[in-house]
């Protein structure tokens, strides 16, 4: 169902890889509701997925871009406003790798390049991309800038390893960021925490298929699906919300607030 919430507004979504991930989705959305938008990923990422399938899909162009490296960025920025015909109006960054989890590091035993590689693809990232579009005034007012996160930066769960203090970098600079895009661009800046999601990022983590399962039974709404995710991002990309901002919303299905639900109960009562 469409509601014409974007119509008009342009964007540059990052991180589609294949029709599981959250920016994939997310383009599918925005798209349907009448946004235009330039597709992104990194070019290795881009050789793994299926990336012009859904750039025909949605009437899109690709920009191959680092999202670590300024001059890639700074290109990706000036060729999306050229192609879509002016300043942007909502930027997805659904970015996130660590090394030391895909080659099976533990948290207590981290090869600390590979930590240093993840944190600035996962998190400092976002500081590029918001930097670029800052300092080349690159949003329209009342524009949305959304990353996706994971309540791992609040709470441990072991096996997100790295990556849970990339997450909690990541949402210390949506706030930090989202004061100043604020005050000097009326633009705002908010991560969402979604539900475990199995993407192709996601289902890299050791004992996924166990954790979606408990966190569905802990949820009372159940988990939110990557389309979930993609409807909630783009109302957040809408101007239903235009005074969200600096905000990490749990888009979990209830999870974050529940201490325990029956079910779980249930699995560990000893009759």
């Amino acid at each position: 169902m469409s509601y014409n919430l974007l119509k008009g507004k342009r964007g540059i979504i990052f991180g589609a890889l294949d029709e599981n991930s959250i920016a994939w989705k997310t383009a599918e959305r925005v798209h349907e509701e009448g946004g235009t938008f330039v597709l992104t990923n990194a070019p290795i990422a881009m050789r793994m997925g299926q990336i012009d399938a859904l750039a025909k899909k949605t009437n899109s162009e690709i920009i191959p871009a680092d999202a670590t490296d300024l001059d890639d960025l700074e290109n990706l920025v000036q060729k999306s406003m050229e192609i879509l015909g002016g300043k942007l109006d909502f930027v997805l960054h659904s970015i996130g790798m660590s090394v030391n989890v895909r080659k099976g590091r533990h948290y207590t035993d981290q090869k600390y390049d590979w930590t240093t590689k993840g944190w600035d693809v996962s998190a400092v990232s976002f500081h590029k991309v918001c930097q670029t579009i800052f300092k080349a005034d690159a949003m329209n007012e009342w524009g949305s800038i959304v990353a996706l996160t994971y309540m791992a930066a609040q709470r441990t769960f072991p096996d997100y390893n790295d990556m849970a203090d990339n997450k909690a970098y990541l949402e210390s600079i949506a706030r930090s960021f989202g004061y100043f895009f604020g005050k000097e661009k009326k633009v705002r800046v908010n991560t969402i925490s979604q539900s475990p999601t199995p993407t192709t990022a996601g289902k890299g983590v050791k004992g996924f298929d166990g954790f979606i399962n408990y966190a569905e039974k802990m949820s009372p709404l159940g988990n939110a699906s990557a389309q979930d995710c993609a409807d909630y991002t783009v109302s957040l990309f809408s101007d239903l919300t235009r005074k969200v901002t600096m905000q990490n919303l749990f888009h979990d299905g209830g999870f974050s607030n529940t201490g325990v639900s029956q079910e779980v109960v249930e699995e560990f009562s000893e009759d």
